[in-house]
């Protein structure tokens, strides 16, 4: 992500979490309003008072979830990393599925780039402020490979080389998509080969004999 000013600290950027189905639907309107107007515009162009016309609400709402436009994009990145989760895991469970943590890096690997191409809004902002949630998105991680892990999950050892694979792919796929509005194949492929070669010395047995 680049070029959006973020709000300090890594929480979701809503003032108050909707209670009834209809303020839910309403903030998903929200955001989805956000998210659109950024791939039309970007951040400079973004207003409240723009997301609102294209979300069909009234402007209080919008204030009702967001003190600004700062915050929106907050809410937006957070929803990004919920929903790049959530896929990631559906994939992780389809049958057939190869069950190891090289087989899952693959596939971290193409629901970003995924997003990365189709998502509204991801293009600009996918998951927010690279060192706040990248260390977020690490900390989610053994959860959501759970038996695919062949270490303990508290395993301090574990938590920093998550922390190093998922700051080192970042890199590495802003740079894919920097070189190509698509994502250059060749460096998403070098990304998969370069995080699978270090979560090895972490994750693989040592040699023995």
């Amino acid at each position: 992500m680049t070029d959006v000013p973020r709000a300090a600290g890594a929480d979701s950027g809503l003032r108050r979490a909707p209670v009834q189905r209809r303020s839910t639907e309403r903030l998903e309107r929200i955001l989805d309003a956000c998210a659109g107007l950024l791939d039309e515009g970007g951040y400079e162009r973004l207003s409240t008072r723009a997301v609102a016309a294209r979300a069909g609400v009234p402007i209080g709402s919008v204030y009702r979830f967001f003190s600004d436009k700062r915050a929106l994009t907050d809410a937006l990145a957070h929803r990004n990393l919920d929903e790049f989760l959530d896929r990631t895991a559906a994939r992780l469970a389809r049958p057939g599925t190869e069950p190891d943590w090289r087989t899952a890096v693959d596939i971290l690997v193409d629901e970003y780039t995924a997003m990365k191409r189709t998502a509204p809004g991801f293009a600009l902002v996918d998951f927010g402020v690279p060192g706040e949630t990248n260390h977020d998105l690490a900390d989610r991680l053994p959860a959501l490979l759970g038996e695919r892990l062949p270490v303990d999950a508290a395993d301090p050892r574990l938590r920093l080389a998550l922390v190093l694979a998922v700051e080192t792919a970042d890199a590495a796929l802003q740079l894919a998509f920097r070189t190509d509005p698509s994502g250059d194949p060749g460096v998403i492929a070098e990304t998969k080969t370069l995080i699978r070669a270090y979560l090895a010395t972490v994750l693989d047995p040592p040699p023995t004999g």
